[in-house]
């Protein structure tokens, strides 16, 4: 065996999600899933799936979940790529798009799993520092480089960089594909860039259905972007397995795509339970980023957030902490339910009193 190709593989840091507890009371807010159940439409759907359609491969052309997403978005069929999450979509994306000798820029603080891929695929890279507000520092991103992704909102910040800035980024690096990853988007008021595939030949758009379709079980993520970059991803797909929708996933997705109203019913609770966590976390000490997503990025100065963190797990109350640079005294809390909320921050309140 190759001892140097051994010492690669195993020097590659791999992404670690959040936990996944088991048991009775347990208050989930630390993976950013959707509290509400998926629409009425997927469960109807899920009832009347025939078991004997499950020894066939599944369909290979998707043509009604195709017309679903067309119907949802300014494009057309030969501009989007389906994948089994919008994990699988990016790393493909990253081994399709990101093949110079220059660095892939993204920013230092952000999706973990970008890290992940370049040192996987041997991809040189580069990160840019977020300005001391954690917004994106664009001008970072204005000088020589071999691709840009950038998630928009960010993760873990849940802070949305306004599309005229994302424009300049895409605009002034016309060599580079830039890949925007929206996988929160839904939850932002000014919402996805998705359109400006027409305008940019270099821009990519990944976006998911886990977040705020409720269907984070099932495994489906999409890009945008012109037919010739969608051709160049769906041949780096089939050459790799040309199977990626099951047939579940291609059945639900399609019904979780036609319920307009009831996603937006979703999205708005979610939006008024996010303002509402703000302002009494706010009350105790804690300062928020300004959130365009279905989690906070919050921290108290007066206190060791790490030490809370692991006072709400003896509580049965789980969120997500980062021993991060930068970042090692702040909290990302996904939004749950009211009830949710209030739990949170009935045992913030309590640690607090036992500080």
């Amino acid at each position: 065996m190759n001892t140097e190709l051994m010492k690669k593989l195993s020097n590659i840091e791999p992404y670690v999600p959040g936990e996944q507890p088991k048991g009775e009371g347990i208050i989930k807010l630390n993976t950013n899933e959707n509290p509400y159940p998926p629409c009425q439409g997927v469960l109807k759907a899920l009832k009347e799936i025939k078991a004997d359609s499950l020894k066939l491969y599944p369909d290979f052309v998707c043509k009604e979940l195709k017309g679903v997403i067309c119907e949802n978005y300014p494009v057309k069929e030969n501009e989007f790529f389906l994948g089994n999450g919008s994990d699988e979509v990016l790393a493909l994306c990253f081994k399709a798009f990101f093949n110079s000798e220059k660095p892939v820029l993204f920013p230092d603080i952000t999706y973990s799993f970008y890290s992940v891929w370049t040192e996987f695929f041997n991809i040189p890279y580069k990160t840019v520092p977020l300005n001391e507000d954690f917004t994106i520092n664009a001008e970072g991103f204005l000088t020589e480089n071999g691709g840009i992704v950038i998630p928009n909102p960010n993760a873990p910040t849940a802070i949305y960089e306004p599309k005229n800035s994302i424009e300049n980024i895409i605009r002034q690096n016309p060599e580079s594909v830039v890949i925007i990853d929206e996988a929160y988007v839904d939850f932002s008021e000014e919402g996805s860039i998705a359109e400006l595939i027409h305008k940019y030949e270099n821009l990519v758009v990944v976006q998911t259905y886990s977040k705020s379709r409720s269907l984070a079980g099932i495994r489906f993520g999409y890009a945008f972007a012109n037919p010739e970059l969608i051709s160049v991803l769906e041949g780096v797909k089939n050459s790799f397995n040309s199977y990626t929708i099951n047939t579940v996933t291609r059945i639900l997705v399609a019904e979780g795509g036609k319920d307009r109203a009831y996603f937006n019913e979703c999205v708005g609770k979610i939006k008024k339970t996010r303002t509402r966590l703000t302002a009494e976390l706010s009350k105790l000490g804690f300062k928020t980023c300004p959130s365009s997503a279905n989690f906070i990025f919050t921290t108290n100065p007066e206190i060791d957030c790490c030490k809370l963190f692991e006072y709400l797990k003896t509580r049965k109350v789980f969120v997500r902490h980062f021993d991060k640079p930068k970042i090692s005294n702040y909290l990302r809390i996904t939004i749950g339910t009211d009830y949710e909320a209030d739990v949170l921050i009935k045992e913030i309140k309590g640690f607090l009193k036992e500080k």
